[in-house]
């Protein structure tokens, strides 16, 4: 493994020990990226995980909207809605405050849950 895969796989582990429940599934599968795009759900999506040639890249689909104390957030800051973390080659995340932030987008995501409806 080459070190955007360590990293993945490290934040992978922190995203399940933040939301054990979380669902790990593998959307936008295409020609061009044939492994599709990991992606963690709890009452919708919590993040994505992308690898490029420079950087392991975290997008958080609710990410303007949650707190960020220890501001782990660093790409993505002028949009609306999304907010992203970037992590370059020897770089490393807080892991507490990844897992905080992890559990705030779960939190938010189950605020926002519809109740299902009981079958008659």
């Amino acid at each position: 493994m080459d070190w955007r895969a360590d990293t993945l796989e490290r934040m992978r582990r922190l995203i399940v020990e933040a939301v054990p429940d979380a669902v790990e599934e593998r959307k936008w599968i295409k020609p061009s990226n044939p492994h599709g795009v990991p992606t963690w759900s709890r009452d919708g999506i919590l993040c994505t995980g992308e690898t490029y040639k420079a950087k392991v890249k975290l997008t958080f689909a609710k990410g303007a909207s949650l707190p960020d104390p220890a501001r782990l957030f660093n790409a993505g800051l002028d949009g609306n809605v999304r907010r992203a973390i970037d992590i370059s080659e020897g770089e490393t995340v807080d892991a507490e405050a990844f897992r905080a932030l992890v559990r705030a987008a779960a939190e938010l995501n189950a605020a926002g849950a519809k109740p299902k409806r009981a079958k008659k």
